[in-house]
């Protein structure tokens, strides 16, 4: 009697853990998606994976936040597609259906790509990504919760807010304002009509935008040293 009570209850130890290994087989695609590889860091200067200090060499993964301090830097490697942070910078990784993606909530980002589906990057509800399998290098510069600044500095870009989706030819720059009632002064340049009076917008404008002077220099010295590291080894 002792023996088959012994052998009821190893029975029984054994089914609750083939039920338990069987639930854990089941729950387990969700962490590893969770924690899915984004890149490689590759520079790292006074910058932070989360609370810890970023390190070269070191793995990223989607739903990691990186910031840089005031006099800071980061750059991570991502498939065919770079991603710099400037100084006082801050970025959430994740990773879309086919593309790597960052939400920039702070400073300012410099992206390099090789096709058009190699990086997206968000600010808010705007979405900015290449335009073309061309190489592209694009800059983002969150200027307020509702304003930002887009460079395209090799290549084009493509800008869209929900439905609203626009062209960013190279060589030129946009200061952003994604709520258009909120400025209801007419911008000067692209998007005016001439060069006072109000925007052009379509019942389904979700952003308005002002032209503004490329700066030279070091903004396109670091855009373009971003671009050409992606390909040295």
């Amino acid at each position: 009697m002792a023996r088959s009570r012994v052998l009821d209850s190893f029975s029984t130890t054994r089914a609750l853990i083939a039920a338990f290994l069987s639930l854990t087989l089941l729950i387990s695609p969700p962490w590893a998606a969770a924690s899915t590889a984004f890149g490689t860091l590759v520079f790292a200067n006074r910058a932070r994976v989360g609370n810890t200090n970023a390190s070269v060499g070191a793995t990223v993964f989607s739903g990691d936040r990186l910031s840089t301090d005031e006099i800071g830097s980061v750059q991570i490697r991502a498939g065919a597609a770079r991603l710099l942070l400037a100084s006082a910078s801050a970025a959430t990784l994740s990773q879309e259906e086919v593309s790597p993606a960052a939400t920039l909530t702070a400073g300012t980002a410099t992206f390099s790509t090789a096709n058009s589906k190699a990086f997206v990057l968000h600010v808010a509800s705007a979405i900015i990504r290449p335009n073309t399998d061309q190489p592209t290098i694009g800059k983002v510069t969150v200027l307020n919760p509702k304003e930002l600044v887009v460079k395209s500095v090799r290549g084009s870009l493509q800008i869209s807010v929900e439905d609203d989706v626009r062209e960013i030819p190279e060589g030129e720059a946009y200061r952003i304002v994604l709520d258009p009632n909120a400025d209801p002064q007419g911008p000067r340049g692209a998007g005016t009509k001439g060069m006072g009076g109000p925007p052009i917008k379509a019942a389904k404008s979700r952003f308005i935008w002002y032209a503004v002077a490329i700066t030279g220099g070091l903004t396109i010295y670091v855009a373009h040293e971003a671009w050409e590291s992606a390909y040295k080894p």
